[in-house]
């Protein structure tokens, strides 16, 4: 089986994106994501591949962090989508990563400024567990009081995006996948941990 695209692209394309704008709303909670599979040999899950699918077009930048491009995604993204692939991170409109990618010396993204904090960089992250609840705590728009969030060895990641706060409105912005499973962490989210997990882990998504 190879990349497959969405059964009916507006439709499909439109139900999920919908699904991402629900976890930017609601940062740290998991929605699924009833999406096409992907082949065996992929890097990433269907969440993030139906992701990219749907925010990707003629006029977006893509960089994909060496090691995901396993299967052929680089070709599959710009057969379906017509977005085209840039060679540094800091040009891309998404960048497709892992944590791992996060490490020192992480790569450079756009951060956007004060007067166009959208000329940014919306990270695209592939994890290998993702769970409600858990050691990371969220705070602030769409999240009442705090909400937990574990995102297994991910330390790299929840820094960088805890550093936003300090440059807001400029920042990164974060979609994770694991699996059939994305949530989302918005550069307005504030994190803090990480702490004891508490009884509200309910949820969660593994890779396998």
């Amino acid at each position: 089986m190879r990349w497959q695209g969405f059964s009916d692209p507006v439709q499909d394309g439109q139900r999920h994106f919908r699904r991402v704008l629900a976890a930017m709303a609601e940062p740290g909670t998991l929605h699924d994501a009833a999406a096409t599979a992907v082949p065996e040999d992929a890097a990433i899950g269907p969440a993030l591949w139906a992701t990219l699918l749907s925010l990707c077009d003629l006029d977006t930048r893509l960089w994909i962090a060496p090691g995901l491009e396993a299967g052929g995604l680089a070709d599959a993204v710009t057969f379906h989508t017509g977005c085209r692939k840039v060679a540094t991170p800091d040009g891309a409109d998404f960048a497709l990563v892992t944590p791992a990618t996060l490490v020192d010396p992480a790569p450079v993204f756009a951060e956007g400024s004060d007067a166009y904090p959208d000329r940014s960089t919306t990270l695209l992250v592939v994890l290998d567990a993702l769970a409600e609840g858990g050691p990371w705590r969220l705070t602030g728009p769409g999240i009442p009081d705090t909400r937990g969030l574990d995102v297994g060895e991910a330390t790299a990641l929840m820094t960088r995006l805890a550093a936003n706060r300090a440059r807001f409105p400029q920042g990164l912005d974060a979609i994770l996948g694991c699996g059939d499973c994305l949530a989302a962490i918005p550069r307005s989210t504030r994190l803090a941990g990480p702490v004891s997990a508490t009884p509200e882990e309910d949820r969660t998504c593994t890779s396998q």
